[in-house]
């Protein structure tokens, strides 16, 4: 068989390829023995040395452009510690002190590090930042410190930016910006905590920065499906609050495995990412009463216009994490909420439903906590006016199936439908006339003709297109029905004495009008046990699990 020059192209690039994988996996199993050698080095070395300080063993430093101010960062092997000490046997440092959180416009990392180093010069110390800070920091000479720069650059080695490859300590030590180390055995307690928790669901010690805001122990509860963070206070102990996450200034120590295994383990807001990431793990934190550590400096921004600079960023950043961690809405211990989805102003949360099954069921979440919000509001919106001019209507398909079942929209619904006497739409003005074209009226909602059948719909904005479809039907020999029908099983005629009357039904923090026997009225729709067996609506694409009930 001849082959063609093509093919022997295709064939050699296959070639090319299969020696790069092999060569950047060989480098990367060539490292992590280089690291497994160096902890039986440090533990040789401490039988000979036992009860040693030493000097920090290294591995050299590393040399890539992408770490700023001094040519590399120390990579320190993990010796054999002993219980509760800084430093192993052999001397290695157990520890890396890391500061994330500052502003390139005005810090202290300079002095936050020299603070840490004149107390154990042994430690390193490593400030890590998105992209290079300007101006530059002014980090202590000596090698004991170092910048991390976590932008990836393309003349540099994929693991240049990432900061596992730059500790090798068993210990991290999550430091703010602005404090100090007053003596070594601060940080040799929280190693004896963490160590004496042997391993459980504590996998975080922490311990209150003085003179900054008072840091606060709470429970965090992260519910994905549902895209909602929820914080609580926590009872605090005689040894201290174990709780699940922290609020306010505070030093966290944890081990490198731990820290490296979260899928985004240096992301600012640090705390935000790191206690949402440790929550959905079940991982705990302890805040100790002592010690304490101080703050150098108070405020941390000399001028007004700087602090507001920082809060701006805060404020960006976590809208920022939100989004990426998915998250719509986080409700805080003081009863604040904070929404990070779609508004009026936006457009939903999600794109076109295709076969009656939004996307995020298939990423097993529910509807976003923001479009709940603007569906209740818009049926608000709707039924006033509906009221206002005289319509009569009543819940219909899904929404009365919500009514019933949780007294507000299906947790995992998309729009809310009401029925209406079609005898009654030149009663409304927004209704009326609505044969082609649409309305937006004084309070921004879209009142048109919808163009998938012979029903209306009223949208949350021109943006947003969150809506509430009113689906017309008139009366013949006792019978409601419809000149047009749609492929859903519920949309079918039905007997007019469920309307007579309508009856209040409390949905969506309203109270509203609804068939006078809404269990008849569903089974007779969507078939027996519609209530007791919810399922989504379209089970041939996506099924629920009723254990996430």
């Amino acid at each position: 068989m001849r082959v063609s020059f093509c093919q022997a192209l295709l064939a050699g690039a296959i070639v090319i390829n299969l020696l790069i994988l092999y060569y950047v996996s060989r480098t990367q199993q060539q490292m992590m023995e280089r690291r497994r050698e160096q902890g039986k080095g440090a533990k040789r070395a401490g039988m000979a040395d036992p009860g040693g300080l030493g000097a920090g063993v290294g591995l050299g430093a590393v040399g890539l452009a992408g770490v700023v101010g001094g040519g590399g960062v120390n990579m320190v092997g993990v010796g054999g510690g002993v219980k509760g000490e800084v430093s192993s046997r052999g001397g290695a440092p157990r520890v890396t002190v890391l500061l994330r959180e500052f502003e390139d416009f005005e810090n202290y990392v300079g002095e936050v590090a020299r603070s840490f180093l004149r107390q154990r010069p042994d430690l390193p110390f490593l400030a890590v930042a998105d992209v290079p800070p300007y101006p530059p920091l002014a980090l202590p000479e000596g090698g004991g410190a170092r910048l991390l720069v976590l932008a990836p650059s393309p003349d540099l080695p994929p693991q240049a930016n990432r900061p596992e490859f730059h500790v090798q300590t068993e210990f991290i030590l999550l430091v703010p910006d602005g404090v100090e180390l007053e003596h070594g055995r601060q940080v040799e307690h929280l190693i004896r905590e963490l160590e004496g928790e042997g391993g459980g669901a504590v996998r975080l010690v922490a311990a209150p920065v003085l003179m900054r805001s008072s840091v606060q122990c709470l429970h965090l509860r992260v519910s994905l499906r549902e895209w909602t963070a929820t914080y609580s206070a926590a009872a605090s102990g005689s040894s201290g609050s174990v709780c699940t996450a922290l609020s306010g200034d505070a030093v966290v120590l944890l081990r490198a495995e731990d820290l490296f295994n979260l899928s985004m383990p240096l992301r600012r807001p640090l705390f935000a990412s790191l206690f949402v990431q440790t929550a959905l793990r079940g991982w705990r934190v302890k805040l100790l009463e002592a010690p304490c550590f101080t703050a150098g400096r108070r405020p941390l921004f000399s001028s007004a216009h700087n602090q507001w600079k920082a809060e701006s960023r805060h404020k960006e950043a976590m809208a920022e994490l939100m989004r990426s961690f998915g998250l719509k809405r986080v409700l805080h211990a003081d009863g604040r909420e904070q929404w990070f989805g779609c508004s009026k102003e936006t457009a939903r949360c999600f794109g076109t439903v295709r076969d009656d099954t939004p996307d995020y069921l298939y990423l097993d979440r529910w509807t976003p906590p923001c479009c709940l919000r603007a569906l209740r509001d818009t049926t608000k919106y709707v039924i006033s006016v509906l009221e206002g001019a005289g319509v009569r209507y009543w819940l219909e398909g899904g929404s009365l199936l919500g009514a019933a079942r949780h007294q507000d929209i299906i947790p995992w619904d998309y729009d809310v439908d009401l029925g209406i006497y079609l005898e009654d739409i030149p009663n409304c003005d927004q209704l009326r006339g609505l044969d082609s074209g649409s309305l937006v009226d004084s309070h921004g909602y879209v009142w048109e003709r919808a163009v998938e059948g012979d029903f209306y719909r009223v949208q949350y904005s021109e943006t947003n297109h969150l809506h509430v479809d009113l689906w017309p039907f008139y009366t013949r020999n006792g019978v409601m029905t419809k000149d047009t029908w749609t492929e859903h099983k519920q949309d079918v005629e039905f007997p007019e004495h469920f309307l007579q009357p309508l009856v209040p039904m409390p949905f969506a923090g309203l109270t509203v009008y609804a068939p006078n026997n809404h269990r008849a009225f569903l089974e007779l729709k969507f078939g027996q046990g519609v209530i007791e067996n919810p399922q989504y609506p379209n089970p041939a694409r996506k099924r629920l699990d009723q254990s996430h009930l």
